[in-house]
Formats: structure tokens, C-alpha cells, sequence
């Protein structure tokens, strides 16, 4: 009998071509728009983890300022001023191993916003003075030429690398090796240039210039602590494993309250932010995200299942004499109402 229905079903379709095709439309299109609004979604949540991986592995960082501060604009003024809260006193803290035993590696940085220029071409972009580390640290890798080395570190010397994009708006297609660009004025040698990293979650990168620590620390960023330290303005800090990650920041907060001599009780004057957190939280918004894209496109799936039925209902209503004809000679009520919903699903399914 069921496959009677089918029979009857298929031949029932085939014979109205044109009304079957435009009905399974509203189900291709709700389908479709399921399948590339939900897919939208996933590739803007591996989108997000993919660059907060190219950010660096395993890293945390260390901020200026308590988390309401950061979250008020307090961190703008505290990073604008010439007052740190950050040392070098507290990277060398925590690179000391009976201290911190989860860490593998401390990248100080100092950055400010300046005008760089070549030739008659000059961009305001951000220049940081950096560690050698800091390469590995953030998951950078040279294009052209080398990055910072130790000797320009000790020498305080008048170098820097850029990132493609800087790169490419002050010389074009030239490969700018040996080249030098004025920062405030003050000649600096291109010894490299960075591969592509594309905009992150915090900032453009290929749009940033390298240049050594010291050499940023006394030319470019006045930063001094309580003591009369030389500040930074961020710590990058490189967890031992993924798995460390949170031994690691609990190490960094203790060392750095010690350091600064907080009491029990008291806020902390910086924040450590963990990049797993950071992962999870987008992870977070971006699942939202596509549920609710879902959802929309669910609502085009429902309106093509409403087309079917009311195209059925609109079947039903012309084809009285077939019932009755079929009634007539012994058909029960079940073995109609098969075929039609065989022709449902059969729509529903091709139009899939």
C-alpha cells in the first residue's frame, strides 16, 4: 500500500512540474539560508580564535591599572602620563624562575604615537621599543632582514623594523632594507620587515614600528616608576604551557603585589589579562551569534514549510473528484492522507 502511495504520490508531482519546482523554492531558500547564515557564524567564531592565536601562544598579558580602571578609561591616563605603573624592576621580578616557575618568557614593551616619515611621505602610527623576545613572544616572523637583536638592545641603536603596512605606504614595493625613516625627526635604519599579520583583536600590527627598548625608552617614551625605574607600558608574558596558563597568572599577580607593595585586601594596580579568557569570552559572543543568525534563517525555513502546506491544502481542495473517485472504490481515509503527506515530504526533501 505505501508503495502504492508513492507511485501516485510521484506521478501526482510530476504531472503539476511547475507548481512542484516552485513550491520546493521556498524550501531551497530557507535551507539555504540556514546553511550560510549558521555557516557566517562558525567562520566569524574561527576567524576570531584564529587571530587571537596568531596574537601570540600561551600569553598573557600585563596591563597598567585595576580592571575598573581599564573598563572606565582610566588605563588612557595612566598610559599617557609620565607616571608607570609597570618597571623594569617588575620584568626582571618575573623572569626570575624561583618566582614565577611557569613562566617561560617576559617581553617588555614601551609604545607611543608618532610621525613616521620618508621622503616627502610621513604616517602617524604606533613605535614600539621591544625585546629581541618579543618575536617569538607575540608569534611574529621576518619577511625581509632581520628584527631587533641584543647588541642594537645594548647599544641603544638607531634601528627599526616595520610592519608590511607601514612598510608598503612609505616605499611602495621597494623592499626598504638599509632605507631610513625619521622618527621625530631622528634617523632610524630599516633593518626588517614582519610577514602579514592582519588586524587583531587589540590592534593593526602591520601597521607598527619596531624599535629597540632602550633606544624608545631614551628617545621616544619618558615612563619612570615610584623609584625612579625606567616603565613600560605592557608585559607580554609566555606561559610554559596552555595548561599553565592560570598557575602562571596567579604567579604574576603575587609577584607584582609583592612588588609593589600592596596590602592584603587592597586592589591590585595592574591586570592580568588571560588570553584563554579572552578566547572563551569571544567564543562566547560568537556562538550567541550564530544562534541567533540560526534563528533568522530558521524563520525562512518555516515560511517555505508554511508554502508546502498551503500548496497541498490549495492540491486537496482541486483534486475532490480524485478522492471521491478513489473513496468510492475502497481507499480509506489513512491511505489518502498518505499520499498527500508522501508528496510533502517528497517536496521537502528534494527541496533539501
Amino acid at each position: 500500500v505505501l508503495l502504492d502511495s508513492i507511485r501516485m504520490a510521484l506521478t501526482a508531482l510530476m504531472g503539476n512540474k511547475l507548481r512542484s519546482l516552485l513550491t520546493m523554492l521556498g524550501i531551497v531558500i530557507g535551507v539555504g539560508a540556514v546553511i550560510a547564515l549558521v555557516s557566517l557564524g562558525e567562520g566569524v567564531r574561527a576567524m576570531v580564535a584564529e587571530r587571537l592565536q596568531s596574537i601570540g601562544s600561551n600569553l598573557l598579558y600585563v596591563a597598567p591599572g585595576s580592571l575598573s580602571e581599564l573598563g572606565g578609561g582610566g588605563a588612557a591616563a595612566i598610559l599617557g602620563s609620565n607616571r608607570a605603573v609597570l618597571t623594569m624592576s617588575d620584568v626582571s621580578a618575573l623572569m626570575d624562575p624561583s618566582l614565577a616557575p611557569h613562566v617561560a618568557r617576559v617581553s617588555p614593551e614601551v609604545s607611543t604615537i608618532s610621525e613616521v616619515a620618508q621622503g616627502g611621505t610621513s604616517k602617524r602610527t604606533t613605535v614600539a621599543g621591544v625585546w629581541p623576545n618579543y618575536l617569538e613572544v607575540r608569534n611574529l616572523t621576518v619577511a625581509y632582514g632581520t628584527f631587533i637583536t641584543d647588541r642594537d638592545v645594548s647599544a641603544r641603536s638607531a634601528v627599526c623594523v616595520l610592519g608590511p603596512k607601514i612598510a608598503r605606504e612609505l616605499f611602495g614595493d621597494q623592499i626598504p632594507l638599509g632605507a631610513r625613516v625619521r622618527i621625530r625627526g631622528v634617523p632610524y635604519a630599516v633593518v626588517g620587515v614582519l610577514e602579514s599579520k592582519g588586524g587583531s583583536a587589540f590592534a593593526d600590527v602591520d601597521s607598527y614600528v619596531y624599535v629597540p627598548l632602550s633606544t624608545a625608552q631614551a628617545r621616544l617614551v619618558s615612563l619612570r616608576g615610584k623609584g625612579g625605574d625606567l616603565g613600560v607600558n605592557t608585559i607580554y608574558v609566555q606561559a610554559s604551557s596552555e595548561a599553565d596558563l592560570s598557575l602562571a597568572s596567579q604567579e604574576i599577580t603575587s609577584v607584582l603585589r609583592y612588588q609593589h607593595r600592596i596590602g592584603i585586601g587592597d586592589d591590585d594596580d595592574f591586570t592580568v589579562i588571560n588570553q584563554a579568557d579572552i578566547t572563551a569570552i569571544f567564543g562566547q559572543i560568537t556562538g550567541v551569534l550564530t544562534a541567533f543568525l540560526g534563528a533568522i534563517a530558521g524563520i525562512s525555513l518555516l515560511v517555505g514549510g508554511i508554502g508546502i502546506m498551503n500548496i497541498m491544502l490549495v492540491s486537496v481542495t482541486e483534486r475532490t473528484r480524485e478522492i471521491g473517485i478513489r473513496k468510492a472504490i475502497g481507499a480509506k481515509r489513512r491511505d489518502i492522507l498518505t499520499q498527500f503527506m508522501v508528496e510533502a515530504v517528497f517536496l521537502s526533501l528534494v527541496g533539501g
